[in-house]
Protein backbone atom coordinates (compact mmCIF):
# COMPACT_ATOMS: atom_id res chain seq x y z
CA UNK A 1 0.00 0.00 0.00
CA UNK A 2 1.03 3.54 -0.79
CA UNK A 3 2.34 5.35 2.22
CA UNK A 4 0.93 9.03 3.14
CA UNK A 5 3.57 12.22 2.63
CA UNK A 6 3.53 13.85 6.31
CA UNK A 7 5.03 17.08 4.39
CA UNK A 8 2.17 17.02 2.11
CA UNK A 9 -0.63 15.47 4.57
CA UNK A 10 -0.62 18.84 6.66
CA UNK A 11 -4.17 20.33 5.75
CA UNK A 12 -2.87 23.64 4.31
CA UNK A 13 -0.02 22.04 2.79
CA UNK A 14 -2.61 19.73 1.07
CA UNK A 15 -4.57 22.55 0.00
CA UNK A 16 -1.53 24.52 -1.68
CA UNK A 17 -0.03 21.47 -3.90
CA UNK A 18 -3.67 20.82 -4.82
CA UNK A 19 -3.80 23.90 -6.05
CA UNK A 20 -0.18 24.39 -7.82
CA UNK A 21 -0.51 20.82 -9.86
CA UNK A 22 -3.75 21.83 -11.04
CA UNK A 23 -1.26 24.54 -12.89
CA UNK A 24 0.30 23.39 -16.35
CA UNK A 25 3.71 22.67 -15.99
CA UNK A 26 5.44 25.46 -15.61
CA UNK A 27 2.81 27.56 -14.71
CA UNK A 28 3.22 30.15 -11.59
CA UNK A 29 0.34 31.19 -9.12
CA UNK A 30 0.97 34.27 -7.51
CA UNK A 31 1.14 34.15 -3.77
CA UNK A 32 -1.24 36.90 -2.55
CA UNK A 33 -3.77 34.69 -4.99
CA UNK A 34 -2.89 31.82 -3.28
CA UNK A 35 -3.11 33.36 -0.26
CA UNK A 36 -6.68 34.73 -0.92
CA UNK A 37 -7.47 30.96 -2.36
CA UNK A 38 -6.62 29.18 0.79
CA UNK A 39 -7.93 32.09 3.22
CA UNK A 40 -4.68 31.84 5.36
CA UNK A 41 -2.00 34.83 6.28
CA UNK A 42 0.85 35.63 5.06
CA UNK A 43 3.21 34.18 7.66
CA UNK A 44 1.65 30.55 7.66
CA UNK A 45 1.19 30.47 3.94
CA UNK A 46 5.07 31.61 3.84
CA UNK A 47 5.82 28.80 6.67
CA UNK A 48 4.19 25.97 4.39
CA UNK A 49 5.60 26.99 1.57
CA UNK A 50 9.21 26.69 2.85
CA UNK A 51 8.47 23.39 4.05
CA UNK A 52 7.47 22.52 0.70
CA UNK A 53 10.54 24.05 -0.73
CA UNK A 54 12.84 22.36 1.63
CA UNK A 55 11.38 19.22 0.32
CA UNK A 56 11.96 20.27 -3.32
CA UNK A 57 7.97 19.62 -3.83
CA UNK A 58 7.55 24.06 -4.82
CA UNK A 59 9.78 26.41 -6.78
CA UNK A 60 9.86 29.93 -5.35
CA UNK A 61 10.31 33.25 -7.46
CA UNK A 62 10.71 36.25 -6.57
CA UNK A 63 10.80 39.53 -9.04
CA UNK A 64 9.61 43.14 -9.03
CA UNK A 65 6.59 43.79 -11.13
CA UNK A 66 6.18 47.45 -11.29
CA UNK A 67 8.72 48.36 -8.75
CA UNK A 68 6.77 46.04 -6.55
CA UNK A 69 8.09 42.70 -5.31
CA UNK A 70 6.33 39.58 -6.55
CA UNK A 71 6.18 36.18 -5.20
CA UNK A 72 5.62 33.31 -7.62
CA UNK A 73 5.06 29.79 -6.30
CA UNK A 74 5.04 26.50 -9.06
CA UNK A 75 4.94 22.76 -8.42
CA UNK A 76 8.12 20.98 -9.33
CA UNK A 77 8.08 17.49 -10.97
CA UNK A 78 8.98 16.20 -7.91
CA UNK A 79 6.24 17.74 -6.20
CA UNK A 80 3.55 16.41 -8.11
CA UNK A 81 5.21 13.25 -8.44
CA UNK A 82 5.07 13.34 -4.20
CA UNK A 83 1.05 14.72 -4.70
CA UNK A 84 0.41 11.72 -7.05
CA UNK A 85 1.61 9.34 -4.92
CA UNK A 86 0.07 11.14 -1.24
CA UNK A 87 -3.41 10.77 -3.90
CA UNK A 88 -2.72 7.04 -4.40
CA UNK A 89 -2.14 6.75 -0.98
CA UNK A 90 -5.81 8.07 -0.48
CA UNK A 91 -7.52 6.29 -2.46
CA UNK A 92 -6.06 3.15 -1.60
CA UNK A 93 -7.50 3.89 2.26
CA UNK A 94 -10.55 4.44 0.79
CA UNK A 95 -10.46 1.17 -1.60
CA UNK A 96 -10.02 -0.84 1.80
CA UNK A 97 -12.20 1.17 3.95
CA UNK A 98 -15.06 0.39 0.77
CA UNK A 99 -14.06 -3.36 1.52
CA UNK A 100 -14.72 -4.00 5.11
Amino acid sequence: MPELNEIIHQPVRLRIMAALVTLGKGDELDFTKLRELLDVTDGNLGAHLRKLEEANYIQVNKSFVDRKPRTYVSATEAGRAAFQSHIAALQEIIVQNQKS
